[in-house]
């Protein structure tokens, strides 16, 4: 079993594209429609690579939840990179900059970037193959 893909609702779409085609190039639209979501028109699409995506669905109303505070919600999505440089050179490039640097740990780096719609993404490069260092808390 593995996850699949997660479905965000923001207000605009296009500027999500930006920031998710800035982190994954050999990403494209895989689908696209419109459609109906409880009364409200909306347009979707799927932006991912043959195996994994984002839906993405516009029409969103108020903003995101406060990711410095306690409010029930996402606090964040993790993607795991063999180069997390490559992915901070090509977000930074693209305009988008560093929310949070990672812990220092020395079996893995990471790093989060807020995206258009208030997400907050981490990005992870795992330096070691054993869990218990992997998902330690040094």
């Amino acid at each position: 079993m593995y996850l699949e893909h997660v479905n965000l609702v923001v207000s605009d779409v296009e500027e999500m594209l930006a920031f998710y085609k800035a982190a994954f190039p050999h990403w494209a639209i895989r689908s696209e429609g419109e459609g109906e979501w409880y009364g409200k028109p909306r347009r979707w699409l799927h932006f991912g690579d043959t195996k994994y995506y984002i839906a993405i669905s516009d029409n969103g109303v108020g903003e995101n939840r406060n990711l410095e505070g306690h409010q029930t919600g996402l606090a964040h999505f993790a993607y795991v990179t063999d180069n997390i440089d490559t992915i901070i050179v090509r977000l930074q490039n693209a305009g988008y900059q560093i929310a949070k640097p990672g812990a220092d740990n020395p079996f893995r780096r990471n790093v989060y970037f807020i995206d258009p719609a208030g997400f907050e993404i981490e990005f992870v490069q795992y330096l070691s193959d054993i869990p218990t260092e992997r998902n330690n808390d040094l």
